[in-house]
């Protein structure tokens, strides 16, 4: 591939939404992202590309093939980010997918199947809840019109947002046959840098499983009511916060809980409060490692509900464990090595549009390193050379998928 030209293009998407710190603030389907999709576009047309967008907004740019029968490889991620986002996150494995089209069209190279570059729509879930919301709907994962009626905080909707920015598309958002389908991406953590390996060949993505856990107790005065006397649900922290993350560290290394939001409740200064609120999620890999935690986290809730602070647990979502293709993941071995870069498997922490697709159609990942495995963050980084070398990764998993 063009190292250099793909560069140049990140950097000039980079403008759009461009923070002071140094990052990129293109949340799905604001102006800043009808910028962001009208210059993929206009490159993708100039490269020879084919652009249709369906009805939530996904956009799809289409390099014809030899065979008009042949299923397509599509290779997608995303253009919008958070809200503090960099650089590379989801735009770096839809312009390497442009690239992959342009590098071939330099070498006058026809594949057999059509070559699609997908750009899913809000698939970061900043402005618009649940993340992924193109690729899930497109899968059939997440309904179309519940889809639509999902408002933001100002109260616009999902529909008047695409409309507004004329991504509203008329063909119907629904899955087609692939052949197969690839995600670059960089990796969002430390394990490639830290290891010093440059492809990362992601094998799954974590399950994951998110609560609500209440802990409800009795308020009094904090200066009259004696210590013993008490029903306060503080008092139970220092003995759930350690088994929660217990649960990780009894099925290492990859499993992870997290208690990312905690609120007191009426949260004052003087009285013993009536409730705690905690956000619990734990993830894991392994589907049936996964559920044992689940079991943990339940018999733990069970546990502590001692009569004078009782413990409330709701599991309010779960997405299972994810394991790609095995052929998909043989043309990305074969590509690692015919390039000769180091070259390591893993499953992903984080959820991509990978997933969702995966349960339509033959699907991997490929990682590259981030700096620092810094990512959601103006600073995010990933090096000129990197970059290069996934996206010559991507080219050749693409071509070897296409002799298959």
């Amino acid at each position: 591939v063009n190292g250099e030209r793909l560069w140049a293009s990140l950097m000039e998407m980079a403008e759009i939404g461009a923070t002071s710190a140094g990052g990129c603030n293109r949340q799905a389907l604001t102006e800043e992202d009808r910028a962001g999709r009208a210059l993929f576009s206009r490159w993708a047309a100039e490269a020879g590309c084919d652009i249709r967008v369906d009805a939530i907004g996904n956009l799809f740019a289409t390099r014809p093939g030899s065979d008009p029968e042949a299923s397509p490889i599509l290779i997608g991620s995303h253009l919008d980010t958070q809200p503090t986002g960099g650089k590379f996150d989801g735009v770096y494995g839809v312009l390497a997918g442009l690239e992959v089209v342009r590098s071939l069209n330099d070498l006058s190279l026809l594949t057999r199947s059509p070559l699609i570059v997908a750009s899913w729509t809000n698939e970061e879930g900043a402005r618009f809840p649940p993340a992924m919301m193109g690729s899930g709907v497109w899968a059939g994962a997440l309904d179309l019109e519940t889809s639509y009626r999902t408002s933001d905080k100002s109260g616009q909707t999902v529909k008047e947002a695409l409309s507004d920015i004329d991504a509203l598309g008329a063909p119907a958002a629904a899955a087609f046959p692939l052949k197969g389908a690839l995600e670059l991406h960089i990796e969002q953590g430390p394990i490639l840098e830290e290891t010093g390996h440059t492809i990362g060949i992601v094998t799954g993505v974590q399950g994951s499983r998110w609560y609500d856990l209440v802990l409800t107790g009795k308020p009094c005065h904090a200066g009259p009511t004696p210590m013993e006397g008490r029903q306060d649900p503080v008092q139970v922290l220092p003995a759930l916060l350690p088994r929660i993350f217990e649960l990780a560290g009894n099925h290492a290394p990859w499993g992870r809980a997290t208690v990312g939001d905690l609120l007191t409740e009426p949260g004052s200064r003087n009285p013993v409060p009536e409730r705690i609120r905690l956000s619990v999620d734990i993830r894991h890999p392994d589907q049936a490692l996964l559920d044992a935690m689940h079991a943990g986290l339940k018999q733990l809730s069970i546990e502590l509900n001692d009569g004078q602070v009782s413990v409330a647990l709701e599991e309010i979502w779960h997405s299972p464990a994810i394991r790609f293709d095995d052929g998909v993941l043989d043309a990305i071995r074969e590509a690692a090595d015919m390039t000769g870069l180091p070259a390591m498997e893993m499953v992903s922490g984080a959820g991509h549009d990978a997933v969702y697709v995966s349960r339509v159609a033959p699907t991997a990942m490929i990682f590259i390193p981030c700096q620092g495995g810094l990512s959601h963050n103006e600073a995010e980084y990933a090096t000129p050379g990197d970059i290069s070398a996934g996206c010559n990764v991507l080219l050749n998993a693409v071509l070897t998928l296409d002799a298959a």
